[in-house]
């Protein structure tokens, strides 16, 4: 998303929240509760180019977020919990539901101390290649080459290309551009491109998933913690809309028989890789009904409905843009109130030399 389209998107909620749009859908739209999706929880980076800032919140945020939640009468549940209450008969009080893609470190240094003092439960979904220090996290990587380097160069489509990146400006715009060719990949060919990638300007691929994500030990501590539930988010965390249905098949179950296996649980609830619209497809949420899971869910925003007439396999969560501060926005999204789609802003044509 733009830097415009947001400011825009941003300035839209704030007036819902102002001219009593969060009381309104409380009564039409509110649903049963609603799902918070965060990724990264670390103190805030210096420097004008973050393209992954929206996927990180700060400790200080978290523990605004809690007491907002706790404040405006929220029953922060587990993510058994909520599903049940989606099967339920509506009741007077709303549900949060806490949960955490992609099994970050920092979410044990950062986060955990916020949410252990708050005594509240929350959901963590494991890529169970990353512990196993298997994984890939090419986003990562991604931007680790475009912030260190004013001249990059790479494959594409059989091609050599290089780009001129001199500002943050032209490095975010690169990054968008590279990330989502990068996401249409098969995971082969992703993998080939960011490992040409990192080897030609000096990044380590490996030592910075591995320095990023947790452990087996890491996940171990959290599993003991009651107020704790671990899911799973498949093995390679690969966008399984660019897998065979097979493969896909394969990566949905053995990311649930690994997690089980390490844990000597049931593992009960997934989430699709990146969980957008793009990222899996409707046999996708077949396989994870398959699989055995209670509940699968996607990043495409939205409350939960009572009454089973929200698909558990396809859960609306909102995705927080960790750039964002507003708990009012934070507020009128938990009621509901849906926004039009911004339009793209045409960006500048990228420097090829």
């Amino acid at each position: 998303m733009s830097s415009d389209n947001r400011w825009l998107r941003s300035a839209r909620l704030e007036l819902a929240y102002f001219s009593g749009g969060t009381l309104l859908a409380s009564r039409a739209t509110r649903g049963a509760g609603a799902i918070l999706r965060f990724e990264r929880v670390r103190p805030r980076r210096k420097g004008a180019f973050q393209p992954l800032a929206r996927a990180e919140i700060t400790p200080v945020f978290l523990d605004r977020v809690i007491r907002a939640l706790k404040r405006w009468g929220y029953d922060i549940v587990s993510l058994d919990e909520a599903c049940d209450r989606a099967v339920r008969l509506a009741q007077n009080s709303r549900f949060a539901c806490l949960t955490f893609d992609g099994a970050w470190k920092d979410l044990i240094t950062h986060g955990y101390p916020v949410l252990a003092r708050h005594g509240v439960p929350f959901t963590v979904y494991v890529p169970t290649a990353f512990p196993d220090g298997l994984g890939e996290a090419w986003w990562l990587a991604l931007e680790a080459v475009i912030a260190g380097e004013a001249r990059i160069s790479l494959v594409i489509d059989h091609r050599e290309q290089r780009f001129n990146v001199f500002t943050p400006a032209e490095k975010v715009e690169l990054f968008a551009y590279l990330s989502g060719w990068l996401r249409k990949l098969p995971p082969a060919e992703l993998s080939v491109a960011i490992r040409d990638l990192c080897s030609r300007h000096s990044v380590d691929l490996a030592a910075l998933t591995r320095e990023t994500s947790m452990d087996w030990a890491d996940i171990t501590r959290l599993a003991a913690d009651p107020n704790v539930t671990v899911g799973s988010a498949t093995v390679h965390h690969h966008v399984l809309a660019n897998l065979k249905d097979a493969d896909a098949a394969r990566e949905i179950a053995m990311g649930k028989a690994v997690l089980e296996t390490a844990l000597h649980r049931p593992v009960r609830h997934m989430a699709y890789p990146f969980g957008d619209p793009s990222a899996f497809r409707r046999s996708d949420v077949v396989l994870a009904e398959q699989a055995g899971f209670v509940s699968a869910a996607s990043a495409i925003g939205g409350v939960v409905q009572s009454e089973g007439r929200t698909n558990l396999h396809m859960l609306p969560r909102i995705a927080w843009d960790g750039r964002s501060r507003s708990l009012r926005a934070l507020r009128v999204l938990m009621a509901g109130v849906t926004l039009p789609r911004a339009k793209a802003v045409p960006q500048a044509k990228l420097d090829l030399s």
